[in-house]
């Protein structure tokens, strides 16, 4: 599927960092214009809002002062912020986080932040009203109407939510891109295990951002439960090596069925809604299955 290009401004500092997002972000679907190297990074993207449909945001390149403001003139964007996994909110509810050692997973978190942003403005009778109306205080009308259209204009009238791109599925990337980004999955699943009982916020961040990557690559479900067998193999042979006890392992089922659970509902939500099915009203829909949720 042939994209537009979505114009996304990047605040980041570290070299590693930018170029990995050169690397990830391929051209022709993304264009990069780079704000983190300019001497008053929250002005620029201040006086270029219009032209941005996301940005990237590295921790600490923006003061509070200057989220604060931009919050305040309703210059909210789908943001991506590259960093530890710490459960902090650096721009508003709705951003996705990224560590900087899955950085693979780039462009699927750029289209679940759209997809996100898109979803909320969008649904005004959904039941995320109240959250959305809190990460959207001070947001103009204007502002709160012109991006979701801007958007939709550029990526079609449902949007990334409902459109992914079979080009960058899992089964249709080149080996070696594959392999890449199967690992760089299985670092999420881990930092997922390894927060999941003893720090809540930072084990959503790491499960957000692997479910994001499972719908928009389109993971196959076994390939998930490969994944979590074989992390929790890992654990049990490191544990036994040391000595310690492993019955506790079994427990991270729940993490399994978090992910599953998770994957279901946004498998619901890309349903467009001309499919949904009021069974009270006698009504009958159409049947779309999970892989059909594509362009």
């Amino acid at each position: 599927m042939t994209q537009p290009a979505l114009t996304v401004a990047s605040l980041i500092r570290d070299e590693p960092l930018r170029q990995a997002c050169s690397t990830w972000l391929p051209q022709g679907r993304y264009e990069l214009m780079e704000l983190g190297l300019r001497q008053n990074p929250a002005a620029e993207l201040e006086r270029c809002w219009d032209q941005f449909d996301a940005v990237l945001l590295e921790p600490g390149v923006l003061s509070v002062e200057a989220f604060q403001r931009l919050r305040a003139q309703g210059m909210i964007l789908p943001a991506v912020v590259l960093g530890p996994i710490s459960g902090q909110m650096e721009y508003f509810k709705d951003e996705v986080h990224l560590p900087p050692d899955q950085m693979e997973q780039l462009s699927y978190s750029l289209d679940a932040a759209i997809s996100r942003c898109l979803r909320r403005r969008s649904s005004p009778g959904s039941g995320d009203d109240l959250e959305a109306s809190d990460s959207h205080a001070g947001e103009s009308e204007q502002s709160n109407w012109r991006l979701p259209h801007r958007l939709r204009e550029r990526l079609g009238y449902l949007g990334v939510f409902y459109k992914r791109d079979s080009s960058r599925f899992l089964r249709n990337l080149p080996a070696a891109e594959r392999k890449l980004l199967l690992r760089s999955l299985q670092r999420t699943y881990r930092d997922l295990l390894i927060s999941y009982f003893h720090d809540q916020t930072a084990a959503n961040q790491a499960l957000e951002s692997f479910v994001n990557t499972a719908f928009f690559s389109d993971l196959p479900i076994a390939k998930t439960v490969e994944i979590h067998m074989d992390m929790i193999d890992e654990f049990w042979k490191k544990l036994q090596l040391e000595g310690h006890r492993q019955d506790f392992l079994k427990d991270y089922r729940l993490a399994l069925l978090d992910v599953m659970a998770h994957l279901c509902e946004m498998y619901r939500r890309s349903l467009p809604p001309e499919t949904s099915v009021k069974a009270n009203d006698g009504m009958v829909g159409k049947v779309i299955t999970a892989s059909q949720v594509q362009s």
